[in-house]
This record gives structure tokens, C-alpha cells and sequence, in this order.
């Protein structure tokens, strides 16, 4: 791929967008001199594939309009000042020699500083650019849109234009996968590579090992709308989604063993099925042959993997995972398998697309939701009550979307019943609601395939 400044739009200086133009004035009262340039990361929403980069598998997601937009200057000093165009979030600075990223508290600045250091560390550099930031963000935070991988690609993009080197795409999406670990969360990529590798009017099948990404045109017939639950979820805030990386992790160990592999070397589902040389079908019969749908005991883990406690601490639980004492194995491994499957199923109806395109894809949506619920338990009671109102008012399809626990739905409407359809979810479950009311202009609304990252230089 070529490099990422390929993605550059200059703008006409006497004509910046309204919001590009508000955010100089604010950079310039601000800072007291103007930005150099402006980067762009949208958000995204996951139609299908849900917990399952991170076992390997593809998912399938799209851009959306909502991103995170940063205005830079870079500076002679090795400083980096960040600040808010959002009050709510208080100004950071630091050397850019010394960057230290708080696991503990997963504040808005720590994900800007995971792109900044994954960027200084590929390179190598040694003398860092400074820079003054504003940001502005128009992803509802916590929601399950992606709004913290926006902000690390953001920052990653930033710092490599800042700095004056080059990367493709993919290399960017790998990078910012990478360092968004730093702030302990273990997540497969799809949410940094849509971001880089997004075109506007198609979603993409992405795929890991090697990163690739190929388009899948949507239904005409049908416009995907999100609802916010407005339940917050922040995946490095909780162990929610730690425990499951690491409960399909030891379902990868346990699965390997019993097939008489190297286990040791085995850390994805998708691992397990490669090396079998079997379909997804066959791995969802081993799953129910080897695994138990009782939870597993660290004992009973150690036992069946022929080690001690300490080793499974030490060479195969996180950091952050030490102390949890029973894992669901048999779950977790079924719904990775039927949901890569499901994914697999909804590129094929896209493709093809059959008379009854619509219908079909809407049944694998509900299918991948009653998964999450009931497989990976990774719903929250407000999720639920919001699909219940999507399927009663003429939803065909609808299911949570991002890591769970509270955030968005996505559900697909034919387009002819549309207005209808978001009429009465308003009524039924925001204005049923003070602080749902509240939140209500930012919370519903149909979405279209958007862009990736973009740099912009006023020309």
C-alpha cells in the first residue's frame, strides 16, 4: 500500500470547513499561535463478528461519521500539551522522553499517548517533535463506537506527521493495535484497522495474520441505524473483556492439548482450527466433545494442562487476570467458532445477493445477538430492552455492537420504514427516561459506510 500521506487533503485556507475553522479559533486562543495541521479517525460500528479479532477470526465493520479531529502544531520544545475542546476533560502535559501511561486510570490523554509512544517506538526516536493538540471528538465516549482507538490511531497519525516519516496503512492499524495495549487492553485490531483503512460507501471484511482488508456492499434496501443504551462501558476500565481474551485463550490450550498439539505455542481459537485443517463446523462438534459447560477451576486448568498454578499465572494469565479463580471455556469457544461463521455467512449474502438478501442477513444479526447474551454474556438489561424496542418497531435485525456491557446497538431497517422505526424508539426507550432524554440528539441515528483517517493541510 502506498504510504498514508497519499490520504492528505489540502484545504483551501479562506474556505475550512465550519468545525475545522471553529477548532483554529479555539487552537489559537488556545495556544496563542495557529495549528500546522489537522487529523481525522472516524469511529466505527461492528455490523457482525463480535469477540472474535482477537481469536483471529474476520469481523466486519464500517466507519462512521462520528471521530475524534485533532489540530497540531509541532513545537522546538519536547513537550506535548493536550487540551479539550470539551471542558470535561482537563489539559495534560509531558516530555515527550518521558512518557508514562496509567493503567489504572484510563483517562482521555493516556490514549493519546499510547499512539504517541507505539509511533516513538517503531522509529526508534530519539528526539521526539514536541506539540501543542486541541481535540475535538464527536464519538458518544464509552459507547462501544470505538471512541478510545479513534484517539490512539488519532494520536498515532499525528505523531508520524508530526515527525516527518511515513507508513502504510496497514503498517499504521498494526502499530496503533499494538501500543493500545499499553494501557492493558487486549484487543485483535479491528477497531485500528477500519479506522485507517475505511472507504466511504462500503464496509470491509477485515483479516488478520496478514492485515487485509476487502470491501462488502451493503443491501440498498436497508439503512443500518445505531442506538446508544447510554450505559457507559470502558473495555480498560473493567475486567470484563480481559477475562474473555483470556477465557478463549485457555479454551485454545485446552482444545490443543486434547488434539495433541503444541499448546504451549497455541494462543488463538483460530490457531487450533489451522493447524487441524477443519471447518468451522467440525471445530464447534470438538468444542462440545473436549470442553464442559461448567465453568473451569484454575486447579481443574492445571490439572488438565499439566501444570502449576504459578506457571499459568506467569506464562499464560495477564497481568490483569491473576486474580480471577473460574473461566468459562465451552461458552466463550462456541460462540467465537458460530460467530466467525456468521461473519463468513453475511459477506457471502452480500455478495450474492439474493432476493431475500435483507431477511437473511437480519436473521444472522439476531443470531450473533442472542450469542452475545447468552454464550459470552457480555449484554447488560439495557441492551436488551433496546433490541426488544428495535425488533418490535421494525427492525430486522438488530444486536449489540463493540466489547458490550452497556454502549450501542446496530440494527438494519428497510429503508421505507426508516422514520417510522426511529419515531417510536425515541419514544419507547429515551423519552421513557430524564437522563436518556438528555442524551437522546446524539444517541440514535442511521448510519452510511464513511472514510478512514484523513490528514488535512490548509493549501
Amino acid at each position: 500500500l502506498p504510504a498514508f500521506y497519499a490520504n492528505i487533503v489540502l484545504l483551501n485556507v479562506s474556505n475550512l470547513p465550519f468545525r475545522l475553522q471553529k477548532l483554529k479559533e479555539m487552537f489559537i486562543s488556545k495556544f496563542g499561535s495557529a495549528p500546522k495541521f489537522y487529523v481525522r479517525a472516524p469511529g466505527r460500528v461492528n455490523l457482525i463478528g463480535e469477540h472474535i479479532d482477537y481469536c483471529g477470526y474476520a469481523v466486519l465493520p464500517m466507519a462512521i461519521e462520528q471521530d475524534i479531529l485533532i489540530a497540531v502544531e509541532p513545537v522546538k520544545t519536547q513537550v506535548v500539551q493536550l487540551a479539550n475542546t470539551n471542558s470535561l476533560y482537563l489539559d495534560f502535559s509531558t516530555s515527550v522522553n518521558n512518557i508514562q501511561i496509567n493503567k489504572t486510570k484510563p483517562q482521555w490523554h493516556n490514549y493519546f499517548l499510547c499512539g504517541l509512544k507505539g509511533i516513538q517506538e517503531h522509529f526508534g526516536l530519539n528526539n521526539p517533535t514536541g506539540m501543542n493538540c486541541l481535540l475535538d471528538g464527536t464519538i458518544p465516549p464509552s459507547s462501544g463506537l470505538s471512541s478510545s482507538s479513534a484517539l490512539v490511531c488519532c494520536a498515532g497519525l499525528v505523531t508520524l506527521r508530526a515527525n516527518g516519516k511515513t507508513l502504510s496503512k496497514v503498517e499504521l492499524a498494526e502499530i496503533c493495535t499494538k501500543s493500545e495495549r499499553y494501557i492493558g487492553t487486549e484487543g485483535g485490531g479491528m477497531d485500528q484497522s477500519i479506522s485507517f483503512l475505511a472507504e466511504e460507501g462500503t464496509a470491509k471484511l477485515i483479516e488478520f495474520s496478514p492485515l487485509r482488508a476487502t470491501d462488502v456492499r451493503l443491501p440498498s434496501g436497508a439503512a443500518f441505524v445505531i442506538a446508544n443504551s447510554c450505559v457507559e462501558s470502558n473495555k480498560a476500565a473493567t475486567s470484563h473483556y480481559n477475562i474473555r481474551v483470556m477465557e478463549c485463550r485457555l479454551a485454545t490450550k485446552l482444545l490443543s492439548k486434547s488434539k495433541g498439539l503444541d499448546w504451549k505455542k497455541m494462543l488463538r481459537l483460530h490457531d487450533v482450527q489451522t493447524k487441524l485443517g477443519v471447518g468451522l463446523e467440525e471445530m464447534l462438534t470438538i468444542v462440545e466433545e473436549v470442553l464442559h459447560p461448567e465453568p473451569y477451576s484454575t486447579e481443574e486448568i492445571c490439572k488438565c494442562l499439566g501444570i502449576s498454578l504459578e506457571e499459568l499465572r506467569s506464562q499464560i494469565l495477564s497481568q490483569n487476570t491473576q486474580d480471577v479463580s473460574t473461566f468459562k471455556l465451552y461458552q466463550r469457544a462456541k460462540h467465537v467458532y458460530s460467530e466467525a461463521a456468521r461473519v463468513l455467512e453475511f459477506k457471502k449474502i452480500c455478495n450474492e445477493a439474493p432476493a431475500n438478501a435483507i431477511q437473511l442477513l437480519g436473521e444472522l444479526m439476531n443470531q450473533s445477538y442472542i450469542s452475545c447474551r447468552e454464550m459470552y454474556e457480555c449484554s447488560c438489561p439495557e441492551l436488551d430492552r433496546l433490541v426488544d424496542i428495535c425488533l418490535q418497531f421494525g427492525a430486522i435485525g438488530s444486536r449489540l455492537t463493540g466489547a458490550g456491557w452497556g454502549g450501542c446497538t446496530v440494527s438494519m431497517v428497510p429503508t421505507d420504514k426508516l422514520n417510522t422505526f426511529l419515531k417510536n424508539v425515541r419514544k419507547a426507550y429515551y423519552q421513557t427516561d430524564v437522563q436518556r432524554l438528555a442524551l437522546e440528539k446524539n444517541s440514535l441515528f442511521a448510519t452510511k459506510p464513511g472514510r478512514g483517517a484523513l490528514v488535512f493541510v490548509e493549501a
